[in-house]
């Protein structure tokens, strides 16, 4: 399962010259708005340092991690949601995605035009979020301009609940609560999935900032969106645009020295997927041998049958048992049969909940 984020912000925040270089694809970059019509779709790897002892044990023909897909939006202006800037079109693309990564402008340059004259990290959240609020709310007093008539008609009991849920995140997004800051039961969050709403996504602030402040962390820029995001208890990632271009050009080792010699410990990217996984509560299994040694997302929660189906329709159809030892254990002892000598494999049932770094043989037998 492909991690689908989108990178939405004002237009000329960095947007496209990070996505250019956290994907190595060639896309316009221009300094004016709406030089990003379409959105650009990228897959890139996931980095997992697990996969490299993995590969040097098992050295299999190929070494499959798993991938991260980002999508490219353009830059939204206010009026958007009436349509603004084709704002009607980059709000449906937003949509599609799972988790949303916000660019903020956090530096400042006179060559590059901002579209509201000067950055203001606070200002151009607000602008964005509002947007995407007004967006939101169309689609909700849409709905119960149809439904409620009816609930009250028929008392249905899951018409009157939807009625209930649409009203009560109605009320929040005219007080401005994007619907991610709201407390949902897992029943309301049902209800609501059909709809595709905005403002319930997950979402990460990426403070674009110049190099020096990269290397200082921070200036006063990224200061007022780190004290914003705190009151919203929203996750910021710093990133150097312009850096990640340079670190796209080296291989893994010139990367490392590069990364020590300006003191940074990872690179933007790596930051802005852990961060993401955390977000939408992901984590990763592995299957080994020595065909493919291969990286597998799964979302927390999900047990061993259905992790199975990630892999094939018919391991999940015809599931009987998983063979499971962990990464951990397999790092300590450097040998699948020592691992097993030590009573750390384990044969689980569908029930059995999968945990990060669990390396699977799935037993299944689908009948003709």
């Amino acid at each position: 399962m492909a991690l689908k984020a989108g990178i939405v912000g004002l237009p000329n925040v960095g947007k496209s010259t990070m996505f250019n270089a956290i994907t190595k694809k060639e896309i316009l970059i221009a300094n004016y708005p709406f030089a990003t019509i379409e959105p650009n779709i990228g897959v890139v790897e996931v980095p997992d340092k697990r996969l490299k002892f993995l590969n040097e044990l098992y050295e299999p023909k190929s070494l499959i991690p798993t991938t991260f897909e980002f999508t490219d939006i353009a830059g939204l202006v206010k009026g958007a949601s009436k349509g603004e800037g084709l704002g009607n079109k980059f709000l449906s693309h937003i949509r599609s995605v799972d988790a949303i990564c916000e660019v903020v402008r956090c530096f400042d340059n006179k060559n590059i035009t901002h579209v509201e004259g000067m950055p203001n990290p606070v200002r151009d959240i607000e602008i964005i979020n509002t947007e995407l609020i007004i967006a939101d709310l169309e689609i909700v007093e849409n709905r119960l301009n149809k439904i409620v008539k009816k609930a009250e008609t028929t008392k249905d009991k899951e018409a009157l609940f939807e009625v209930a849920t649409l009203t009560k995140v109605k009320e929040s997004l005219e007080k401005s609560i994007p619907l991610r800051l709201i407390e949902l039961t897992s029943e309301e969050k049902l209800v609501l999935k059909n709809f595709s709403l905005i403002t319930l996504k997950p979402l990460i602030y990426v403070a674009n900032v110049d190099e020096e402040s990269l290397v200082n962390n921070g200036n006063n820029y990224t200061k007022e969106l780190f004290d914003y995001a705190k009151k919203e208890d929203t996750q910021v990632i710093m990133m150097c645009a312009k850096m990640e271009s340079e670190l796209a050009e080296l291989d893994d080792e010139e990367k490392k020295v590069f990364l020590k010699d300006v003191g940074v410990a990872n690179s933007g990217l790596d930051q802005l997927i852990l961060a993401s996984y955390k977000i939408l509560n992901l984590e990763t299994f592995f299957t080994v041998g020595k065909d493919e040694v291969r990286a597998w997302t799964f979302t927390k929660g999900m047990n061993a049958k259905k992790c199975a189906g990630i892999i094939h329709t018919d391991f999940e159809k015809g599931f009987i048992k998983a063979e499971v030892m962990s990464y951990t254990d397999l790092f300590q002892y450097k040998d699948e049969k020592k691992v097993k000598e030590n009573g750390r494999l384990r044969l689980e049932g569908k029930d059995y909940l999968m945990q990060d770094g669990d390396i699977c043989l799935f037993r299944f037998n689908v009948s003709k």
